[in-house]
């Protein structure tokens, strides 16, 4: 089977639901295929842009280079020790379903990172967390091709160098490598992580004990609640990382704004709440053009409707200035610009 190539229309592909279109999209469905394609040299010249879900992307109205969709699904468990289950999931594979899978296998440790939006592959590429949990604490290793020579590798938890919203994909490796398998590492003594007031609360409200199911159905209850889906109006989920700061850096905001929302890291440095900065910079429901900051939750960009990335730009810069005026902390977008 050979893979599709063809002048493609994006929009409908990213979460933003920004309009965009490729020269060249390749989908594959078959590890043959993008072997295929990585072995001829009048389709690889190009720097590539590997789509998963499309949901941390701020996609350009026209993308001269290639697109590579990742189409591989499968799931299952790879082996177990008498510590762990190491479940295996091909790339293309819708992550909140996998999710939910390995939940009703009885396997837990992946419940906290319900309802993110993407696909397996991408998980890694950002170290994806949520409520206390990150890629890095669950993972076990991936397998890789590379665009230029279609060698596979296999990648560790060290080889990943993986950070906040950050890995080697992102970084020095960054568009070199299509993910097409990754093992996650799930303990048998896995004790779920509740300590944060919304999952407490709803569990509470649930009344189903803390279990990793029960877990689960709270994380998606606050989700739904705070953010809004991506069928209903565009989005790419929190749009801004969450700024680590120094000790020095927190006590000059804490004296000027004493109810600043604030974790202290292991570190001595201090993780602030990019929402609550938002929102007392005014951004929270506001729009500029056809985008704005979600209403419900000020860390979400949304696209009101036929947005461009050029306004989403203009957003972004518009809330780091103001951010920054205000607090002295310069806000980080999460979405790659493509």
């Amino acid at each position: 089977m050979s893979a599709s190539i063809n002048p493609f229309n994006l929009t409908a592909m990213n979460t933003l639901g920004l309009q965009s279109a490729a020269a060249r999209v390749l989908h594959f469905t078959q590890l043959a295929q993008l072997a295929q394609w990585c072995a001829d040299p009048e389709l690889n010249h190009l720097p590539s842009l590997v789509l998963g879900g499309g949901s941390n992307l701020v996609m350009s109205e026209y993308i001269a280079n290639n697109v590579i969709q990742v189409g591989l699904l499968g799931k299952r468990l790879a082996r177990e020790d008498d510590t762990a289950w190491y479940v295996a999931a091909a790339a293309g594979e819708p992550w909140h379903p996998f999710v939910q899978w390995t939940l009703a296998q009885g396997w837990g440790g992946l419940e906290n990172l319900s309802l993110i939006p993407g696909t397996v592959g991408a998980a890694p590429v950002q170290n994806i967390g949520a409520y206390g949990v990150e890629i890095k604490d669950v993972f076990e290793q991936l397998t890789a091709m590379h665009l230029k020579t279609g060698e596979q590798r296999v990648f560790t938890l060290a080889d990943c160098q993986f950070a906040y919203r950050d890995s080697v994909f992102k970084q020095a490796e960054a568009g070199q490598w299509v993910i097409t398998e990754v093992i996650f590492r799930l303990a048998k003594n896995h004790q779920t992580q509740t300590n944060y007031g919304d999952i407490e609360r709803e569990l509470a409200l649930l009344n189903l004990g803390s279990t990793p199911s029960a877990v689960s159905q709270a994380v998606i209850n606050v989700r739904q609640r705070k953010l809004p889906d991506p069928a209903q109006i565009g989005n790419a989920g929190s749009y801004f990382k969450n700024p680590i700061v120094s000790a020095a850096i927190h006590q000059q905001v804490l004296a000027k704004h004493p109810n600043v929302v604030a974790y202290a890291l292991p570190d001595g440095q201090f993780k602030l709440a990019a929402g609550w900065l938002i929102e007392q910079a005014g951004w929270k429901g506001k729009r500029l053009g056809p985008v704005g900051m979600y209403e419900k939750q000020a860390l979400v960009l949304v696209n009101h409707g036929g947005a461009t990335a050029a306004d989403v730009l203009a957003l972004e810069r518009a809330v780091q200035a103001d951010v920054l005026a205000q607090f002295g902390v310069l806000l980080e977008a999460e979405p790659v610009k493509w």
